[in-house]
């Protein structure tokens, strides 16, 4: 895929005249010059406790934090998303990764039988840019809506505002969105899926990470997922990892999502961390090779063995 320069970026109107370049900065460093975003999600320690990170299946170095920082430090990531702790304890061993600030975040004990998904907001946003002013690599924000809660409403509201001071402030925000609660039967039906991308371009996010749609009417999962990108319009969209696949399987659905789904990228968690360090990286350079040049699956399970390198 051939690098965007600069004067390409779409610049939204919410950033202030003093930020364009700062905001552009953020944009060509995400999306390393290529405007698809490679995203290693970090933020299942809150979400999913420690369910993900030591068990069957689960690499031991996965049970150790600065297993996820070694991953973006020798990977090839656009950005790493984190909660802002845990990316100040590690950030000062590690100021060449790009970081995406992850502002709010729930556990998964509290069942949607039992109440609709809330996830607060954990921080301001001036605590933010108080470590970005010392020093620490911030290129962004994230932040996780549940459409369909009955909480919906707080949520885009502090999403909409956040975005907002965000671009302000000359930073990328990327909204998680996920229809979940009472009033969802069908969490990952398309037309549901399209509707939180449509939502998210409203609240002005610059990316939006959402679950692959299920196969419908004959359409494959990536076949039903164009009419989200459609709906995103000029907000990114990228595809949720799940759970952790064979890497051929993985590197061909996230191939899929991109040339027939119209994505702009990925957002990998557990597909990438739970495994040792050593194929975690060779996973990180596949799946960038796929997202950020254009490389075929054949091509892209060569450097995932091993048999070929990648690097930007």
């Amino acid at each position: 895929m051939p690098k965007i320069t600069r004067d390409q970026v779409r610049v939204p109107a919410d950033v202030m005249p003093e930020m364009r370049e700062v905001y552009i900065d953020n944009y060509m460093k995400a999306t390393r010059e290529t405007g698809r975003l490679m995203l290693f999600a970090c933020d299942q320690k809150i979400e999913h406790l420690n369910d993900d990170f030591y068990g069957e299946g689960i690499d031991i170095a996965d049970a150790e934090p600065e297993h996820l920082f070694r991953i973006g430090s020798q990977g090839v990531c656009g950005v790493v998303a984190g909660q802002r702790g845990l990316i100040a304890q590690y950030a000062a061993d590690y100021p060449e990764i790009n970081y995406l600030v992850k502002m709010n975040s729930k556990t998964h004990l509290v069942k949607t039988s039992q109440e609709d998904p809330y996830s607060p907001q954990l921080t301001c946003l001036d605590a933010v840019l108080s470590m970005r002013d010392a020093g620490v690599n911030i290129v962004g924000l994230g932040y996780t809506i549940y459409l369909g809660s009955e909480y919906e409403s707080t949520m885009m509201a502090e999403a909409g505002e956040l975005i907002a001071q965000a671009h302000a402030q000359g930073l990328l925000v990327v909204l998680w969105i996920y229809p979940r609660g009472k009033a969802v039967t069908a969490e990952k039906d398309p037309g549901l899926i399209a509707g939180a991308a449509g939502v998210a371009l409203c609240l002005g996010a610059d990316f939006v990470k959402v679950n692959p749609p299920k196969p419908e009417d004959g359409r494959t999962s990536a076949e039903a997922l164009k009419v989200a990108s459609m709906a995103s319009g000029r907000c990114g969209l990228v595809c949720a990892g799940g759970s952790t696949v064979d890497a051929e399987t993985f590197l061909t659905q996230l191939h899929d999502q991109i040339h027939v789904g119209g994505a702009v990228g990925n957002a990998t968690g557990r597909n990438i961390h739970q495994r040792s360090l050593d194929e975690a990286v060779r996973l990180t350079k596949a799946i960038s090779a796929i997202t950020l040049a254009d490389y075929s699956v054949a091509d892209a399970l060569a450097v995932f063995n091993g048999e070929a390198d990648f690097a930007l």
